[in-house]
């Protein structure tokens, strides 16, 4: 007892006298009402009967996943909040930090207007001091539009990341906001939007990784806004993860003259570093003093970690180690049912580390800058990032590309000393030239030495831009990586394990979408899973170690199921591998096998795909996941013999009779050693419910913002899992909490509802704080089952006069499972590209280079006669040659008639088959230094990859599609976009 009454004399007098600079969160106690309310800015408005909220908190969460994306409500709404400040702010300067606010937003301080904000993404801050009363009740009134169609006041132009397909619009504040208060002399906030401030940038140089060393350097930009001259010095300490003094170096003694903005600098070298990594979010606490005559007057704490990147020969290193991306193209908002965006930070670092325990090690936010609390997110638990500013899906011109410039000045800002940020995305389809130059000068001003890349969702042949890729093919290159920023779009509901089980749905059963039939992309989990490998084994071709010219990685879309535009009979997108309350798919575990390693397979794993409860007489195919060699079957002991190998990691057994019992998978390695099992057995009748938390590492706090997870499962009497259970629940939630619900098949998704069916024998429901602590029960009850209940207690907050020093990010700590970076190569060279000399061909000889000049925006081709469909290339010396790696003009609908001879011996001959890039084609080794390829006839034509795209038809040239002058003239073309020879490394 003591120590509580202790414990918050300390918080009080945090509250009581302001030090040198105090950070306070200001989400509690504001007040919403839905309308536009006139008057409602003035001090003395009566809002007693407004709804008390705490933020963050967007008006409309309660349709997050219950309606289709487009139906989201878009009104104006009114925030407002009473505060008072501390004692001994009188003399201090006191700025608000909005996180974000959707869409335009008005602020007002007392009745006094502040200022605009429009852009809905980024951060917006303004400094009060001039508008507050102190020691009296202040009254912050924030009025937001959220029109999907609105338009720039000053210019009446739209914002082109307002889309109704892709930008979710959980309105009003659904983002933090904070309260700094400062000395007269201070380091600026990092807000230039608004502000027109910079802040405090940290970064290192000189980096010795081996030694673990390296240069650290600061960058404070501060403010002097006393009438007087100051002389003042400059200190750094460095924090490490323990919170034990590293190190401490100064800057020089400098003056500052009144009202003077200037940029102090301070560096050292520091080692015995730990280098943030994947899956290794080590993060250091870098403080930055402003001192007169040994006093602190002004100090920043910067969160912040330190890593080398290098991006050349088509690959990306991380602290001089080559990493392939692998990862999830996810909506920026990164939302939940019944709250939308708005959680606390621990589950956004549950979401995301659950990311990365699916082994993927780059999130690719998508059209919009993430909100910080993810960036933050994405430091702590090891997950590289690629940071759009906004964008739909186009180049722009006048002042639409100007709002594009301007938010990705902001967001740079506003993220650069996050270091999980590797990447700058300047548009979600390929920029000009000149605007990707643009864009690069904006990051060469505001980040020169942050060691990310800067470029655009394709941009394949403009070498100003420092990565690209497609959205859906597989791009190769020798210069800048290439990596696809959104690939498998397929859907598949977790609800349907495959066509054997409850209930029952038939592989690519679907309502038509566009008119086309479903068949294409909606599966259940057996064969979404399987399509996941598919398409990753493109990638895993072509990685690293496979020759000159490589893909550096791609990432799939969609991590968890979305509210996103969707084209199955839901409505949300469900091309994740975790549902929308990540409740893991099976296709997790595909790529949690397929992706354990930098590059090469590091960690053998296996898994079964799907479960072993069947009726009598079931006969199905099983499949395996593995990354062994070869992988055998056993039911009950008995062996099924091994599996048939597909895109490397897929394992099929055809026709296996259930029964009841165990299903074990064995993998091997190439000299018959076991390596690995994985072990599934036949779960017995549904028995009874069982309840676990999920829940803030921290303690559930009573701050009106917090949210506990209740897992419900459907258990045997062994408590055992029950696969086919699909029983409805009924809940019943007391104390102090809000029910937020969860989400299933149904009418409005079940969202809020408190009666919600398991699927799969399992479901989550969301809890939510009040600002009431105390004992919650949560009870489950479902009917022939013996029901389960739970309690659990909230902790309080503090909160006085509108503040808390409580800082929900405070107390989670960076994520180290994966260890440091390792100092062993990440892959073995298996391929060597044979490197051409010259060409000749039938005809167009001068445009030869274009089929092996790494750009594949450029192509050869003959002029549609059988005479000149011909390419002899000459090697540099003589090889023998195992393998040609070829991309075809039309590779996704048009198949080739070759024969290929090294000299005159004829080494291959056949049709090339449809891809989504490249196509291997398996040669007969012969010494040669030149090898002709030659078409022998029409070509074939045919869309071998119906519906891969859906909102926009758009792609890099579209030499997919043939849409090129006189493409579907197809005769007898030959049209080569890019060639690699390769040689076997034995």
């Amino acid at each position: 007892m003591k120590k509580t009454f202790l414990s918050i004399f300390i918080l009080l007098s945090v509250f009581s006298v302001v030090q040198s600079r105090e950070k306070y969160n200001f989400n509690s106690g504001w007040l919403l009402q839905i309308g536009d309310i006139k008057n409602a800015e003035n001090i003395n408005f009566k809002d007693k009967t407004w709804q008390k909220i705490t933020l963050p908190r967007a008006f409309n969460e309660d349709e997050a996943f219950k309606v289709y994306i487009n139906q989201l409500t878009d009104t104006v709404v009114w925030y407002r909040k009473h505060f008072k400040l501390p004692k001994g702010t009188e003399s201090k300067k006191v700025f608000i930090e909005f996180e974000g606010v959707r869409q335009g937003a008005d602020f007002y301080v007392n009745g006094k207007y502040i200022g605009l904000h429009e852009n809905g993404v980024m951060a917006v801050g303004f400094d009060i001091t001039p508008y507050l009363d102190f020691g009296k009740d202040n009254v912050i009134a924030v009025r937001v539009d959220n029109n999907w169609d609105y338009k720039e006041r000053a210019t009446g132009s739209k914002f082109q990341w307002n889309d109704r397909n892709f930008n979710v619009n959980y309105g009003g504040i659904p983002k933090n906001v904070w309260l700094h208060i400062t000395d007269k002399l201070y380091q600026t906030l990092p807000l230039y939007s608004n502000l027109k401030s910079a802040g405090v940038y940290v970064y290192a140089e000189n980096f010795n990784i081996p030694a673990k060393k390296a240069t650290l350097h600061t960058e404070s930009q501060i403010r002097n806004e006393y009438d007087k001259p100051l002389k003042i010095n400059y200190k750094v300490s460095v924090f490490d993860r323990d919170g034990k003094l590293k190190k401490t170096f100064d800057g020089e003694e400098t003056t500052i003259y009144p009202h003077e903005t200037k940029i102090l600098k301070a560096a050292s070298e520091v080692d015995n570093l730990h280098f943030w990594s994947w899956g290794y979010g080590y993060l250091y606490k870098v403080k930055t003093s402003l001192l007169i005559d040994g006093k602190v007057i002004d100090e920043v704490s910067t969160i912040t970690g330190f890593r080398k990147t290098k991006f050349a020969d088509g690959k990306v290193w991380l602290n001089d180690r080559v990493i392939q991306l692998k990862g999830y193209a996810q909506r920026t908002s990164n939302e939940w049912p019944g709250v939308g965006m708005s959680v606390p930070s621990w589950m956004s670092d549950y979401s995301n580390d659950l990311l990365v325990k699916s082994n993927g090690n780059l999130v690719r936010w998508m059209h919009v800058t993430p909100w910080k609390q993810d960036v933050e997110s994405c430091d702590r638990v090891g997950l590289i990032e690629a940071m759009p500013a906004g964008d739909a899906e186009a180049d722009v011109k006048g002042r639409r590309w100007e709002q594009r410039t301007e938010l990705m000045r902001d967001a740079i800002i506003y993220n650069r000393n996050n270091p999980s940020i590797l990447f700058y995305e300047c548009g979600n389809e390929s920029i000009s030239k000149e605007h990707m130059l643009e864009m690069k000068s904006i990051r060469d001003e505001f980040d020169p030495k942050g060691g990310r890349a800067i470029g655009s969702r394709e941009m394949l042949d403009i070498q100003e831009a420092e990565y690209g890729g497609e959205m859906l093919y597989i791009n190769k290159s020798g210069q800048n990586p290439m990596w696809a920023m959104e690939y498998s779009r397929d859907e598949g509901l977790r609800k349907y394990w495959d066509e054997y089980s409850y209930p029952f749905h038939k592989e690519g059963d679907g309502p038509l979408y566009k008119g086309e039939n479903a068949s294409a992309y909606n599966h259940n989990q057996d064969q979404m899973a399987i399509e996941n490998i598919r398409r990753w084994y493109d990638y895993w071709m072509e990685r690293p170690g496979t020759g000159t010219r490589v893909s550096s990685g791609g990432v799939k879309i969609i991590f968890s199921d979305t509210q996103t535009h969707a084209r199955g009979a839901e409505n949300y997108r469900r091309s994740g591998v975790v549902d929308p309350i990540r409740i893991i798919k099976d296709g997790y575990y595909a790529h949690q096998v397929m992706w354990d390693g930098w590059v090469d397979v590091e960690n053998y794993r296996t898994k079964i795909i799907g479960h072993w409860n069947y009726a009598p007489k079931t006969v199905k195919s099983v499949y395996v996941v593995s990354s062994c060699n070869n992988v055998e079957l056993f039911v009950n002991g008995k062996s099924k013999g091994l599996g048939k190998k597909d895109y490397q990691f897929l394992f099929t057994y055809d026709s296996i009779p259930w029964e009841k019992g165990e299903l074990k998978a064995i993998g091997y390695d190439d000299k018959g050693n076991i390596i690995n099992s994985d072990v599934i057995n036949t779960v017995g009748e549904p028995y009874q419910l069982q309840i676990t938390l999920i829940q803030n590492p921290t303690g559930f706090k009573a701050d009106g913002a917090d949210i506990t997870i209740a897992q419900i499962e459907v258990v045997d009497k062994e408590g055992k899992r029950c696969p086919l259970a699909n029983n409805m629940i009924n809940f019943t939630l007391e104390g102090p909490a809000e029910w937020r619900g969860g989400i299933a098949q149904g009418k409005d998704n079940f969202v809020l509802a408190k009666s919600l069916p398991v699927e799969c024998g399992i479901n989550r429901v969301i809890i939510r704080s009040t600002t009431q602590a105390g004992k919650i029960s949560l009870k489950a009850e479902g009917k022939g089952l013996i029901p389960a209940s739970i309690s659990f207690n909230s902790q309080p907050i503090i909160v006085k006069d509108g503040l808390s020093t409580y800082i929900p990010r405070d107390g989670l700590t960076g994520k180290l499972e994966r260890g440091e970076t390792p100092n062993t190569p990440s892959y073995k060279d298996t391929k060597i590209t044979v490197p051409i000399e010259s060409a000749i061909a039938g005809i167009n000889s001068d445009e030869v280079t274009k089929s092996f000049d790494d750009n594949e925006l450029s192509e050869w081709k003959n002029d549609g006669k059988l005479n000149t469909a011909w390419i002899e290339y000459k090697f540099k010396h003589p090889a023998t040659v195992d393998e040609i790696c070829i991309k075809l003009t039309g590779w996704r609908n048009r198949s080739y008639p070759l024969v290929i001879y090294a000299g005159k011996e004829l080494i291959w001959s056949g049709n090339t088959e449809k891809s989504l890039g490249y196509v291997h084609l398996k040669v007969k080794p012969v010494l040669t230094d030149n090898i002709t390829i030659r078409s022998r006839g029409l070509v074939s034509e045919k869309d071998g990859f119906n519906q891969i795209t859906e909102v926009a038809q758009t792609v890099a040239n579209e030499m997919d599609l043939n849409k090129i002058k006189n493409g579907n003239k197809a005769n007898n073309e030959l049209r080569i976009v890019e060639i690699d020879f390769l040689e076997n490394i034995k």
